[in-house]
């Protein structure tokens, strides 16, 4: 048996045995240096090197920040603002929800993170209105997914981080796809609930509106002090996550006084063992990835990609196909590593913008968020929303082709991602 064929049919054996994805690639990989009689001192070695990055600091911090969003208040006052802002337009909820996710996103660079924090309120005030409950989970999950296009997001670090490419120009590059994947979800679902009796809310008054947005205004600022930190130069992306925390705690306590002190250790051991199980997920992947380079695995896939892929239309057509399948059986950080190392080279080759090629995986991936059977999202707003899969995939479909379409013009117009990142930096 080749060394190609032991690594990946371990691999997907390991996978189908619904063993954790962070030991079926570490296993695999170890499996084969065995094999081939390998030496396993280089084990620890490789392992530690790639988790020891500064740039990684940014995910425990991101962890940390999307749970004290979510204690503190800010997904309720954000909720409140936009409701009274336009809650009462004909499907007014779904705007509500598709803009609270885009902000909350902002704040907290995780998908799950923002279906937790929203849905919770969310779902049972779509339900009351007359949307039902899988119809609102199902939006909610795709929505929640844009949380890793909108930055700060965590796969851009990863993704950042794999490739050398500047994670501040990834960030930059992620607003328009972003907004256009949000303007997607909201025209679909308008469509879909055409025929529904929806529940229309009263117009709120001035000083309702007023008294809404006083609350909102420490929510609202933290993206703008996360972003415009960065875009500044005041901080890296890595520190602004740490400013994020910080930010968060203090409107937690002292302004919301939704956190106390007795509740900070909950708060800290979820977010560590979150942050545990994406470093064991970038550990697996990691000694997976060198081993695919130094077996000559990640070349060999290379050169065949080149071989088919001859322009540029069909490499990105191929590029779409099998990330697309990849986020239905890979979490992000995974599939970022794995991938990453045989698609950048080819796409230097074709001449195609890394920074475009970057959005083009992560939106990829976030669509993978709401895909069985991995789904994070989707299985997040499922539990949110007490409703069964099946009902909410029903519901997702159309959903999930709008978020495809924007996808499609976002890989092929790559200007859309590369406008603002060259408008700010410089061609």
């Amino acid at each position: 048996m080749s060394i190609t064929t032991m690594l990946l049919v371990s691999f997907f054996i390991l996978g189908f045995m619904n063993v954790p994805i962070a030991v079926a690639l570490g296993l695999s990989s170890c499996l084969c240096l065995t094999q081939f009689g390998l030496d396993m001192s280089i084990l620890p070695t490789q392992v530690y090197s790639g988790i020891a990055k500064f740039v990684l600091l940014a995910v425990p911090f991101f962890i940390l920040s999307g749970n004290v969003m979510e204690k503190s208040g800010i997904s309720d006052k954000l909720i409140r603002f936009f409701k009274a802002l336009i809650g009462h337009r004909k499907g007014g909820l779904i705007y509500v929800v598709v803009i609270a996710s885009c902000f909350f996103a902002a704040i907290s660079g995780s998908g799950p993170a923002t279906v937790a924090a929203l849905g919770s309120f969310l779902i049972p005030a779509m339900a009351r209105d007359g949307y039902g409950r899988e119809f609102p989970s199902a939006l909610l999950a795709t929505s929640g997914s844009i949380g890793t296009v909108i930055p700060p997001s965590i796969p851009f670090v990863m993704y950042g981080l794999v490739t050398g490419v500047s994670i501040t120009k990834l960030f930059m590059a992620g607003f328009i796809p972003g907004i256009l994947f949000g303007i997607a979800l909201i025209i679909t679902s308008l469509i879909q609930t055409r025929n529904m009796d929806i529940v229309q809310d009263e117009k709120a008054s001035k000083e309702e509106i007023w008294a809404a947005f006083k609350d909102a205004v420490p929510a609202l600022m933290m993206p703008v002090i996360i972003l415009g930190g960065i875009y500044s130069g005041i901080f890296s992306p890595t520190e602004a996550a740490a400013v994020s925390c910080v930010y968060g705690i203090i409107v937690g306590m002292f302004v919301y006084k939704k956190i106390h002190l007795k509740e900070m250790y909950q708060l800290f051991k979820a977010s560590v063992i979150g942050s545990g199980n994406i470093m064991l997920i970038i550990a697996g992947a990691s000694l997976f990835a060198w081993f695919c380079g130094t077996s000559g695995i990640t070349k060999t896939c290379t050169e065949l990609i080149a071989s088919v892929a001859q322009n540029q239309f069909m490499f990105l057509l191929l590029v779409n196909i099998i990330l697309l399948i990849a986020g239905c059986f890979m979490d992000s950080t995974s599939a970022i590593y794995i991938l990453c190392p045989i698609f950048v080279p080819v796409a230097k080759t074709l001449g195609y913008d890394l920074v475009a090629l970057g959005v083009v995986f992560i939106v990829n991936l976030a669509i993978g968020n709401v895909t069985p059977p991995v789904g994070l999202n989707l299985f997040t707003a499922c539990s949110i929303g007490d409703v069964t899969i099946t009902g909410v995939c029903k519901k997702v479909w159309p959903l999930i082709i709008a978020s495809a379409i924007v996808l499609i013009l976002i890989t092929y117009i790559p200007t859309l991602s590369t406008f603002l990142p060259n408008l700010v930096f410089g061609a």
